[in-house]
């Protein structure tokens, strides 16, 4: 018979051995989080391919200065040195650069300053490669948007809402509109909400050749003013006031309009035939005299594509698109050479699929066909036939590069797990595939074009090694039906000891607005790591895409049309409800947080869900939708007017009455995008409501809250431990 004393104390020395490896693997801790670049992973940084698709340039530095390079695909080598800065006058750092149709030319942008979330202004000089020359763009004020024309004897730029022209041939330089003013005229730029809800803000394009100029003019007169007020060191504070057009008011009035270079004239184009519209893009088409401009109505349930003529602006319609709910806008017209026609992505038949027209509009071909969407287009390969894509075809939380050749046959272009993306030479020649999971760190590896790996470009395991060395949880996708018969795809990241006899507080993350996803076999970054710090101090982490959500086709992206939040609420209350029948959750203590989109969402859990949830925090949320740009909002909900209780019964502003939790609302005082307006209106309903709850106010914060989380994340984490 075995020794009882001799057995417990093996078991105390095994307990205890087990013990002292647990304690040897270092916690996270928000330090190396927030604090430092510890856990950034990065992906491909600003790779461009060069025109003989055999080399792509680089902007390096050194000891000694800032260099462009052109490396060699196949070997990783530099071949040349395309710009030094130590040979030239310039003493800024470069902070981009472009090059002219022939690379000899290239627009250095030097000393930008941030204007909102895409827009900036610099100071631009042009180098010539062959004299070394190196002369300034304009000396009468920080541009906008230099970029040269085709035959590199031009440059146009925006200064101070007008468009202007310099001839690099005699150096000077002249107006081509001088009507421009702030918060009345834009010329050749975009107005905000233009800006962040169709992501663009260059307001002018050359033509294939060079001789005319096609660009935006804004007339945003009659758009109402929106005051940003920045608490500086000074005894008053700083005031800006910008035109922003919230749901239901006055949009700008916008025109497109062309200039010729030759002729010196400008014609307006002829696709006006609303006083309320949208012209989210306009492209030129392979013939230098025909211009494309995309137009929408109000609603965005109807868009148009026009072929303009540059030289008189008369105009046609050639294509049509009418959905029974709206229409997002994408980058992915491709125009065939000759005339033949262009490709176009369209959920006509239920998915996001890839279809080619002939130029009077007419289908010639579904490329891409499947229940599964297509999520980017990186390009026609016109010499072989061939279209390169990414598309979620295995599951909306994994996507692959893929590519369709001129007979119809589909064929995987990446080979690797989760989620993948790819960035191709001119000529697909050679292709960049960048690749992560959830549980790993991206990785960028160098195909040629029959798929032979040349080599392993980024591999981020400095990032691996120290997250090797933490004590981490895998993400574990999983699925649940809910009571309306709704599958949903989530994760869950549980505590790194996790013992299924015990109970947990969870916190569901979210996103949850129109065509997102948070469920993703995907690095998530920074937010992945600090779950991971939330798990080891003892809570599981939730993340479940509601309906409404991408990547699954019209039917379930837009069921949320007219009732924005409706059904993403009534789907992440499911989530808790689920959570809670789990032998290993504590159904009293479970908590969400969100960002945006994501902390609109937490509210209205924290109201419309207050039985289910204990404590939430929204960061930047929207309370109002009344308060919310027009583009955005109006694409959902239609506006106020149109649609009323689509908005009162949706905004958490109407049902404070119902907190019963802890609810923590962070706002950024000069966030641009939400404004701070919709925290305040929510303090304000709660107060009126005699309800308690937290608040905190990042002064001259914009809608990212960037340069101060460390703090906010200590703050968020501290809340989740006193209150949940």
């Amino acid at each position: 018979m075995k020794n009882p004393k001799a057995i417990q104390l093996l078991l105390f020395v095994q307990l205890l051995s087990i013990n002292l490896l647990h304690a040897q693997q270092p916690r996270l801790a928000l330090e190396d989080i927030w604090g430092s670049r510890k856990f950034v992973a990065f992906g491909l940084m600003d790779v461009r391919s060069m025109k003989d698709g055999l080399h792509y340039s680089e902007l390096i530095a050194d000891e000694k200065g800032q260099y462009i390079v052109s490396v060699s695909y196949a070997s990783g080598k530099t071949i040349d040195t395309l710009f030094k800065s130590n040979t030239t006058n310039l003493k800024e750092e470069v902070e981009g650069y472009e090059f002219s149709d022939d690379e000899n030319l290239i627009v250095l942008s030097t000393e930008s300053e941030a204007i909102y979330r895409h827009s900036t202004k610099a100071n631009h000089h042009i180098y010539n490669r062959k004299t070394g020359s190196l002369v300034p763009v304009s000396e009468k004020g920080k541009q906008q948007y230099a970029t040269l024309d085709a035959s590199g004897r031009n440059v146009a730029f925006v200064r101070d809402n007008n468009l202007y022209l310099k001839s690099l041939t005699n150096g000077t330089e002249k107006p081509v509109t001088t009507d421009g003013s702030r918060n009345n005229i834009i010329n050749g730029a975009t107005d905000w909400v233009y800006e962040e809800e169709f992501s663009f803000d260059q307001g002018y394009q050359w033509s294939p050749n060079g001789r005319y100029l096609a660009y935006y003019r804004f007339d945003e007169s009659e758009v109402r003013q929106f005051n940003l007020t920045y608490y500086t060191s000074g005894s008053y504070p700083k005031e800006e006031l910008y035109k922003y057009p919230k749901a239901g008011e006055a949009n700008s009035k916008v025109e497109i309009r062309i200039y010729d270079l030759e002729s010196g004239k400008t014609v307006t184009a002829d696709v006006n035939k609303e006083a309320d519209q949208y012209i989210p893009r306009i492209k030129w088409t392979t013939v230098d005299s025909k211009l494309c401009v995309m137009r929408m109505n109000r609603l965005q349930n109807l868009l148009e594509l026009y072929e303009v003529n540059a030289s008189s602006g008369v105009s046609k319609v050639f294509f049509k698109e009418e959905n029974r709910a709206y229409i997002e806008v994408n980058d992915h017209l491709a125009f065939l050479s000759n005339g033949q026609g262009f490709l176009w992505l369209s959920t006509r038949d239920g998915f996001n699929h890839l279809f080619r027209f002939d130029m009077n509009g007419n289908m010639q071909k579904q490329l891409t066909k499947g229940n599964w969407d297509v999520t980017d287009f990186y390009g026609y390969d016109a010499a072989k036939g061939d279209l390169y894509f990414q598309a979620a075809v295995k599951s909306p939380m994994e996507k692959g590069v893929f590519k369709v050749d001129k007979a119809g046959k589909m064929t995987p272009v990446s080979t690797e797990k989760g989620t993948c993306s790819a960035m191709f030479s001119e000529g697909f020649k050679f292709r960049f595939i960048t690749s992560s999971t959830a549980n790993s760190v991206p990785v960028v590896k160098l195909y040629d074009a029959k798929g032979k790996l040349i080599r392993i470009e980024k591999d981020n395991k400095e990032v691996a090694d120290a997250l090797a060395k933490a004590k981490l949880s895998p993400t574990e996708f999983f699925q649940f039906t809910t009571s309306e018969n709704i599958q949903l795809n989530g994760w869950m990241i549980k505590p790194p000891d996790f013992d299924a006899n015990k109970k947990y507080p969870v916190i569901q993350y979210m996103y949850g607005g129109p065509g997102s996803q948070t469920v993703k076999d995907e690095w998530l970054g920074l937010n992945w790591i600090w779950f991971q710090l939330l798990a080891q101090k003892g809570y599981i982490v939730v993340s479940v895409d509601n309906r409404g959500t991408g990547a699954r086709g019209e039917a379930f992206n837009k069921c949320i049309y007219k009732q924005l939040g409706h059904l993403e609420t009534i789907d992440q209350m499911e989530v808790a409800k689920w959570l809670g029948k789990q032998s290993y959750v504590d159904a009293t203590r479970i908590g969400a947080w969100g960002w945006s989109y994501g902390g609109y969402m937490t509210s209205l859990l924290i109201t419309k869900g207050a039985d289910l949830f204990k404590t939430c925090i929204a960061v930047a949320p929207v309370t109002n939708w009344k308060y919310y740009d027009s583009i955005y909002t109006e694409r959902y909900l239609q506006t106020p007017q149109q649609n009323p209780d689509g908005y009162e019964k949706n905004s958490p502003v109407n049902f404070a009455d119902k907190l019963k939790g802890n609810y923590l609302i962070i706002h950024g005082t000069t966030d641009d995008n939400v404004h701070m307006q919709n925290a305040m209106e929510m303090v304000d309903a709660l107060v009126k409501n005699k309800k308690q709850f937290d608040s905190f106010f990042y002064p001259n914060k914009a809608h990212g809250i960037s340069g101060v989380r460390l703090h906010l994340y200590k703050m968020m984490t501290d809340y989740y431990l006193e209150n949940l």
